[in-house]
C-alpha cells in the first residue's frame, strides 16, 4: 500500500516547467553573433557552426544527434562536462536529461499496453492499490490517457513541488555557492531517493503531508491540458503496480536493455558521477548532483551515445520500420494524436501523443532541470531527427532566454545541414 514519507514539507521558490522547452525566442540582436547556418554543406561545416554557437553563447557544454536516412549521420560534443577541472564534454559523458525522460515513460506505457497490462482507457483506480479521487471533482474517472497527456486534473502544486520532490544527494562539496542556492534558497534536503509509493503518498493518500486540494483542478479528465511532473511520476507507479516490477527495472528491462543503452538509467544511486556532466547555473556556478524522489518524470542518466540508439529507434518506429521494443502498432499508438483540437495550448503544442507532443509538423519533448537542459524532436515523416543534451541551466528566468537561443541555434543548424546535405 502507499504509504506516507517523515520528510519535512518546505516551501520552494519556483517551480521546474520541464517540458516548456520550446525554441521561441525571437531576439535577432542576441542570434545576430552567430555566423548564418546559410553556408552549412558538410559535417565539418555543422562542427563549426556548433562550436561557435558554443563559444557566443558561453555555455559549458553540450552534444548533439542527428539521424537520417535510418542511420546515425551525426553524432558530436562541445565544451566542457567539468569547467573546474578542464574535463571535455564528450559523447561518452553522462548527463541527466530532465523531463525528456517522460518519453521513457511513454515507451513503457507502450510496452505494457503491448503485454495487455491495461490499456489507454484503463481508469487508473483498477491498477493501483489505493484510490486516487480528484478532491476539486471526486466523482472524476482518470484513465491512463489522461495521465499520458497532461489532461488528469492532476497538477503540481507550486508551493511544494521543488523542495519535496529533489534533493541533494550525499557527499557533496556543500561549501560552494551553487550548494547554497540549492540547499539554503530553495531548501532541498541532503539525503538518497525514497521509494516511488512513499514519495506519492504524500500527495494522495490521506494522512499524507502534501495531500490537500492544491493537487488538483476542477475539471473533467481529458478536457483541460495542465502539464503535471507529479501526474508522469504517478504514471510510472500505475505501471509499477499493474507488472508488479519496480517501475525503474521495468523500464531497463523492456526499453534500456533491448536499445542497447549501456550506460543509461532511471537509478541515481547508479550513476557514475565521475563520468557524468556538472550542472551548471552558469558558468561560474557549478551545482551539486542531485536526485528527484518522483524519478519517472525527469530522472533518466544516459550518454549521447545511448541516446542515439534511443533517437534511431523512434525515427525507424515513426516510420514503421523498427520492432526492438514491441511490434510497430506500439510505435503508432506513441505518435498518434490523443486530443480533440484546442485542449493543447497554442504556445506548446498541436496536439499530443502519449507524452511526445506534436507541433509544427515535428514529433517533440523537452526538458529543463537544475542545471541541464535536453531536447529531441523527429519530422512526423520520419525522414529526420535530433536531440541535443546540456549541463546549460533554463529552470532560473535569467537563464531562460540563452538556453532557447542554444537551441534555436542548434536546430537551424541542423536544419540547414539536412537541407544541403
Amino acid at each position: 500500500m502507499l504509504h506516507k514519507t517523515k520528510n519535512t514539507i518546505k516551501t520552494a521558490l519556483f517551480i521546474l516547467l520541464a517540458a516548456f522547452t520550446m525554441a521561441c525566442s525571437n531576439d535577432d540582436d542576441a542570434l545576430s553573433e552567430i555566423p548564418s547556418p546559410s553556408e552549412i554543406q558538410t559535417q565539418e561545416d555543422l562542427t563549426s557552426y556548433l562550436q561557435q554557437v558554443l563559444d557566443a553563447k558561453e555555455v559549458a557544454g553540450f552534444a548533439v544527434t542527428l539521424v537520417k536516412n535510418n542511420s546515425v549521420t551525426y553524432s558530436n560534443a562541445f565544451g566542457l562536462k567539468n569547467i573546474e577541472q578542464d574535463e571535455i564534454f564528450s559523447n561518452q559523458t553522462v548527463i541527466n536529461i530532465a523531463s525528456l525522460s517522460k518519453t521513457y515513460v511513454a515507451a513503457a506505457t507502450a510496452k505494457a499496453i503491448e503485454q495487455g497490462y491495461f490499456t489507454l482507457d484503463t481508469p487508473i483506480n483498477q491498477l493501483l492499490p489505493v484510490d486516487i479521487v480528484n478532491l476539486k471533482n471526486p466523482e472524476a474517472i482518470i484513465t491512463v490517457k489522461h495521465l499520458v497527456t497532461h489532461t488528469s486534473g492532476i497538477i503540481d502544486d507550486a508551493n511544494t513541488y521543488i523542495t519535496t520532490n529533489y534533493f541533494v544527494l550525499p557527499n557533496q562539496d556543500m561549501s560552494t555557492p551553487g550548494a547554497d542556492i540549492l540547499v539554503n534558497q530553495l531548501g532541498l534536503s541532503i539525503t538518497n531517493p525514497v521509494p516511488l509509493e512513499e514519495y506519492l503518498a504524500e500527495y494522495f493518500v490521506e494522512d499524507g503531508e502534501l495531500y490537500g486540494e492544491a493537487n488538483f483542478i476542477d475539471v473533467v479528465p481529458g478536457s483541460t491540458w495542465s502539464y503535471s511532473n507529479v501526474a508522469t511520476s504517478l504514471m510510472g507507479f500505475v505501471i509499477e503496480s499493474a507488472t508488479e516490477i519496480d517501475f525503474a527495472t521495468y523500464v531497463q528491462s523492456n526499453i534500456i536493455k533491448p536499445l542497447q543503452m549501456n550506460n543509461t538509467t532511471f537509478n541515481v544511486l547508479e550513476v557514475d558521477f565521475a563520468q557524468t556532466a556538472v550542472p551548471y547555473l552558469d558558468r561560474n556556478t557549478p551545482l551539486p548532483f542531485y536526485g528527484n524522489h518522483g524519478y519517472p518524470e525527469g530522472s533518466i542518466h544516459t550518454t549521447n551515445n545511448d541516446l542515439s540508439n534511443y533517437l534511431l529507434d523512434m525515427v525507424k518506429g515513426i516510420k514503421g520500420q523498427s520492432n526492438t521494443l514491441f511490434p510497430n502498432e506500439y510505435y503508432q499508438l506513441l505518435f498518434t494524436e490523443q486530443l480533440e483540437d484546442n485542449i493543447t495550448p497554442d504556445f506548446f503544442a498541436d496536439n499530443h501523443g502519449i507524452y511526445w507532443y506534436k507541433k509544427n509538423n515535428n514529433w517533440s519533448h523537452g526538458g529543463n532541470s537544475l542545471g541541464v537542459s535536453s531536447h529531441i524532436q523527429i519530422e512526423a515523416d520520419g525522414s529526420y531527427g535530433f536531440s541535443i543534451i546540456a549541463n546549460v541551466d533554463a529552470t532560473f528566468s535569467d537563464n531562460t532566454p540563452k538556453w532557447e537561443e542554444v537551441l534555436q541555434l542548434v536546430t537551424q543548424g541542423i536544419q540547414e545541414y539536412i537541407q544541403n546535405s
